[in-house]
């Protein structure tokens, strides 16, 4: 099935002008600033996290030039996190393509994730809505946050399914939430209570994205741009892992999921803990988790959207979530 398509529908004439104003928002600037700017806009992604704004403005209202300033705001904080996360984890690649510091340099890639974020506050100044420029403001500090915890994670020796979802609500969901409130925010007169169902609906999205991303690291793939067992030789441990390891897991299992967090693994012993993890179910229960999300979502759908084509627009949004293969 085409989900990009019906993700889009309802949107096309908005998604257009919000890319219009996204490069806009990345023609400034001269020198090694102007080739840095030009890479990371010649990379840009599928915008879902756009669209899911649009979508969400459309649904309460109509879609303003606060939301689209929202949305550029929003997508250049998100960039420039990226871009500083990559110095941070010394990382060469970024989906399967070189990141900013590896081909620019690390003082460069900090002073361009510097400028993106400077960018994204003058954007989201335009809106003139108080409530919109605290929300991406709170959302840079959740983000940094999430990846302080994510650090300081690895140093304790607690295997924790409960941590594992702070981790990513502060990492990930964190970002559609906020998609999901400016989105609904700045469609006009949106009541609390809908932008309250907005932001745990964006949550829940954002957690089916990341267990599903963190599925993929069980696996080999070219399109991913990981090998697999990657994300435990960056030093963490997943869903899957975190579940087989509770669950079924000997004193061999545990202390090599300590060895995990240590940053102190072999590339052997990952294969070993991958083995463990998909022949004890840990694959099947990630899963499990991911649907028992997609059922909170399903239901903010079925209560709070009317309009059939966006209907179907969000819809499609968490199955291509769910059933994406990259």
């Amino acid at each position: 099935m085409d989900y990009l398509s019906l993700i889009k529908r309802p949107i096309e004439a908005e998604l257009s002008d919000f890319i219009a104003l996204f490069e806009k928002s990345l023609d400034g600037g001269d020198g090694m600033l102007r080739k840095v700017l030009n890479y990371i806009g010649a990379r840009s992604g599928k915008r879902m996290r756009p669209m899911l704004m649009l979508l969400m403005a459309k649904n309460f209202g109509k879609v303003t030039d606060a939301t689209l300033n929202a949305a550029v705001g929003l997508e250049l904080l998100h960039t420039a996190s990226i871009v500083h996360d990559d110095v941070v984890d010394e990382s060469g690649e970024r989906r399967g393509q070189a990141s900013v510091n590896a081909d620019f340099g690390n003082k460069v890639a900090v002073l361009a994730g510097d400028y993106l974020l400077s960018t994204a506050l003058l954007h989201v100044s335009y809106t003139h809505s108080e409530r919109i420029v605290r929300y991406l403001s709170e959302l840079g500090q959740t983000l940094s946050n999430g990846e302080i915890l994510q650090l300081t994670n690895t140093q304790t020796e607690k295997i924790s399914e409960e941590v594992y979802y702070e981790v990513i609500k502060k990492k990930t969901a964190a970002l559609f939430e906020a998609c999901s409130v400016m989105g609904a925010e700045s469609a006009g007169d949106t009541d609390e209570d809908d932008i309250q169902a907005a932001r745990e609906f964006g949550q829940n999205l954002g957690i089916i994205f990341q267990i599903r991303d963190d599925i993929f690291d069980y696996y080999e793939s070219k399109e991913i741009g990981k090998p697999t067992g990657n994300d435990m030789a960056e030093g963490k441990l997943t869903l899957p892992v975190i579940y087989a390891v509770n669950t079924f897991g000997d004193d061999k299992m545990v202390a090599l999921a300590r060895k995990v967090k240590s940053r102190n693994v072999s590339a052997e012993e990952i294969a070993k803990l991958v083995d463990f993890t998909k022949r004890n179910g840990g694959i099947e229960y990630a899963e499990k988790r991911m649907n028992d999300f997609r059922d909170k979502v399903l239901e903010f759908i079925d209560k709070k959207v009317s309009d059939e084509s966006i209907k179907n627009a969000l819809t499609a949004y968490v199955d291509f979530f769910i059933n994406r293969k990259y």
